[in-house]
């Protein structure tokens, strides 16, 4: 057990050695490295597989001895500054090493035949490895020091992926986001690990928090200084895990590819941030300040992401918010102190984000098929709907995902998120109501994507983007933003102008139309003209539906971590954590009967499944009958309550669709103010320093021109300067002394 501790720094470069074998490959063979880069895969998930299987023996080991090891060795020597290098395994390493290894596994066979006919698979599989190494690193590093290295190497490797289709202009200003967003953040960090290194000395964790202990006890340090400093930690986290207000950057990372949304974006970068603030929490927690502004970010994030997922019509975008949110309850209940659900919930949400995230990608894969390949159709869910019947296996993962993060028992998150709801009742009454009220948001939002994208008929039929072969498909939008033409009294509900889309005449939504009388906010039907020749979306390859597989085992029996034991109030997720917990003096505090907790839950999941009838009932599509549209008529004349329900409604539907008009803020604010103070500095450049400057030449110049017909040799010329001067001395002593002469 000893040398597998010993040996364990070994892990977070094994994977490096595909981006080297990659790059020493161009560079000996480059055609031959070029032409079978399909080969590539393999290494990369095998090495990845290895390092899994040693991260399961140590966790494995972790489980049985809870204990701590720590190996470390210098790397610099001074008698004022020493720096050492290490490798730290306990449970918080352990559980993120399972967590990185087994959800990078399964997006690396999933990529292999998403990514199959892009041109940059080799540059995909090498940005990949290096960032698990990046990740890896990151989570077993046993000083600020070294955190904070590869916390940068995290940064680069997503800006890589991020703007991985870099020839587009939106992944290139994506990239371009996700990079200056996060380095507010990191300049944060870098000042806060500097300025505890001031006060304490130390980048070690154990020296750190002991120190900071004795010092906050015996009252030997200024504490405003320890509240900046540790703001500035927390400043790293807020933008590495896309809290408020460094979230801007979050929805954007879209425009990379799928599978780098699922690992970026469930397991990994903005797992980054969590784990921070996890490692430091016994530094934070004798911070009460501290601990009172993350569960303020994390509440105000929880709220905003299932707000801004709310109207969302790309299908990534929406899961991204979605993200967002759940990230918020994990910083909720750090802030909290419940050290064990919110590690908790990062596990359980990190398998059904990931399943979410591989659906949407198989679902986007099999509608470039018909739309062509355009993010802005293929992803969009107005252009989608009827999907159940031609990619079962991708719906029926995407539906488990949906339950499991709605919240909705035995699923992955039903565990977690009750946890974490059940605690906010002990630490904030308002608080809480925002949480329990933000579970309902959930299964509203992500109940709307789920139908949106799968349920209604393929009933109505347009021709295919690409020209080539006539689709038939139907598309039910319930944005809020539109309604259709009026082709027929008993079919659609208002009139609009016709334009060319897919098929050579069709109808679009009249963006309008909120304003006038008789059409529902939410309700919006595309009619498309009939053909005679159909194709259908079909099913993904098998490696990827295999990974989809393997995350809905996942996301059905991870779980299981958090059911207590028989007879006890121990489970085995409180026994793993029990050297992190007892360090941070919780002990079993966040665990609760089997009973207790079934009995807790039954108000989240009722709120949950609340949100899930509202969304079924405005989602579920109801347009098998014509009659069934005079329900939708019935419903949305209101009489004198029509005008004042869709001010609520279209307001809601701005601040989602808009974000909350955050980025329009920071565009005016922060983009244009640093372009008119960029202005005013090239003003005072050009007419001040640059005047300056050139008044001194111009002086000299005509100082010059004159003085070197003064010093031309002749005496005529030198006695005519004389007698000038002399007289202009003369007449100005003459004017100064009738001046002061009739003052007196």
């Amino acid at each position: 057990m000893e040398q597998t501790y010993q040996y364990a720094w070994i892990l977070p470069f094994v994977p490096l050695l595909v981006p080297i074998l990659i790059g020493v490959g161009l560079l000996i063979f480059p055609t031959a490295t070029k032409n079978l880069h399909r080969m590539w895969a393999f290494p990369s998930i095998l090495l990845l597989s290895i390092v899994m299987i040693f991260s399961t023996n140590l966790s494995i080991q972790q489980i049985n001895s809870s204990s701590i090891y720590q190996y470390v060795w210098s790397w610099t020597l001074d008698s004022d500054f020493s720096l050492e290098f290490g490798c730290l395994i306990d449970p918080l390493s352990s559980i993120m090493l399972m967590l990185i290894t087994t959800v990078g596994i399964m997006v690396l066979i999933y990529s292999d035949n998403y990514m199959a006919h892009d041109q940059g698979y080799l540059r995909f599989f090498a940005y990949m490895s290096f960032f698990s190494t990046s990740m890896l690193g990151l989570v077993t590093s046993s000083n600020l020091i070294q955190i904070y290295i590869f916390w940068e190497l995290v940064g680069m490797c997503s800006y890589l992926l991020i703007g991985f289709w870099f020839t587009r202009p939106s992944a290139a200003n994506a990239c371009q986001k996700a990079f200056v967003t996060n380095r507010v953040g990191d300049f944060g960090l870098l000042l806060g690990i500097l300025g505890f290194y001031w006060i304490t000395g130390s980048f070690e964790f154990r020296d750190l928090f002991q120190i900071m202990n004795n010092l906050i006890y015996n009252n030997e340090v200024s504490f405003p200084f320890v509240i900046f400093f540790a703001a500035l930690l927390f400043a790293g986290a807020v933008a590495k895990s896309a809290q408020f207000p460094l979230h801007v950057w979050l929805p954007d990372a879209m425009e990379g590819p799928t599978p780098i949304s699922a690992l970026i974006h469930a397991a990994t970068m903005v797992a980054a941030g969590i784990f921070l603030v996890s490692r430091l929490l016994p530094l934070f927690i004798v911070i009460p300040y501290i601990m009172n502004l993350i569960a303020l970010i994390g509440i105000i994030t929880v709220l905003l992401g299932a707000t801004l997922a709310l109207a969302q019509k790309d299908i990534k975008r929406g899961l991204a918010y979605s993200t967002m949110s759940q990230l918020g309850y994990m910083m909720f209940a750090l802030g909290m102190g419940s050290y064990r659900s919110a590690l908790f919930h990062l596990v359980t949400h990190a398998y059904s984000k990931a399943l979410l995230f591989l659906g949407s990608g198989s679902v986007i894969h099999s509608m470039e098929t018909l739309v062509g390949y355009s993010p802005d159709k293929s992803q969009n869910m107005v252009l989608m709907g009827g999907l159940t019947k031609h990619v079962p296996i991708t719906k029926t993962s995407f539906l488990l995902g949906t339950l499991s993060l709605c919240g909705i028992p035995p699923l992955a998150c039903f565990w977690s998120k009750d946890e974490i709801l059940n605690a906010s009742w002990l630490y904030s009454p308002i608080f809480s109501i925002i949480a329990w009220a933000t579970a309902g948001l959930t299964a509203f939002y992500m109940f709307r994507i789920y139908l949106l994208t799968f349920e209604g008929h393929l009933n109505v039929h347009f021709q295919n983007y690409s020209g080539k072969k006539n689709t038939s498909f139907y598309s039910i939008s319930l944005w809020g933003k539109g309604y259709s033409k009026r082709i027929n009294p008993n079919f659609c509900l208002l009139r609009n102008e016709s334009y060319s889309f897919f098929s050579k005449k069709i109808y679009r939504s009249d963006e309008n139309v909120r304003k006038k009388r008789g059409g529902h906010p939410f309700i919006n039907i595309f009619h498309f003209d009939n053909h005679k020749y159909f194709s259908y979306p079909y099913e993904s390859a098998n490696t990827m539906l295999f990974s989809l597989l393997l995350l809905v085992l996942f996301t059905l029996f991870v779980g299981s971590l958090g059911i207590p034991f028989k007879g006890t109030d121990l489970d085995l997720l409180s026994k793993w954590l029990a050297p992190s917990i007892n360090l941070l003096d919780q002990k079993s505090k966040d665990s609760a009967d089997w009973y207790e907790f079934c009995k807790d839950a039954l108000f989240s999941v009722s709120i949950a499944y609340c949100g899930i009838f509202l969304a079924s009932f405005l989602y579920k599509p109801v347009y098998s009958s014509f009659q069934n549209f005079d329900l939708i008529n019935s419903f949305v004349k209101l009489g004198p309550k029509r005008k004042r329900w869709d001010q609520i409604i279209n307001g809601l539907y701005d601040w989602s669709y808009n974000r909350a008009y955050i980025d329009s803020f920071y565009t005016i604010s922060f983009t244009g103010g640093i372009r008119e103070l960029a202005q005013l500095m090239h003003f005072f450049d050009r007419r001040l320093i640059d005047g300056i400057t050139n008044g001194l030449g111009i002086m000299s110049f005509f100082l010059g021109e004159g003085i070197k017909y003064v010093g031309g040799g002749r005496i005529s010329s030198y006695l005519f300067f004389y007698f000038s001067c002399v007289s202009i001395f003369l007449i100005l002593f003459c004017q100064g002394f009738q001046f002061f002469d009739q003052i007196s």
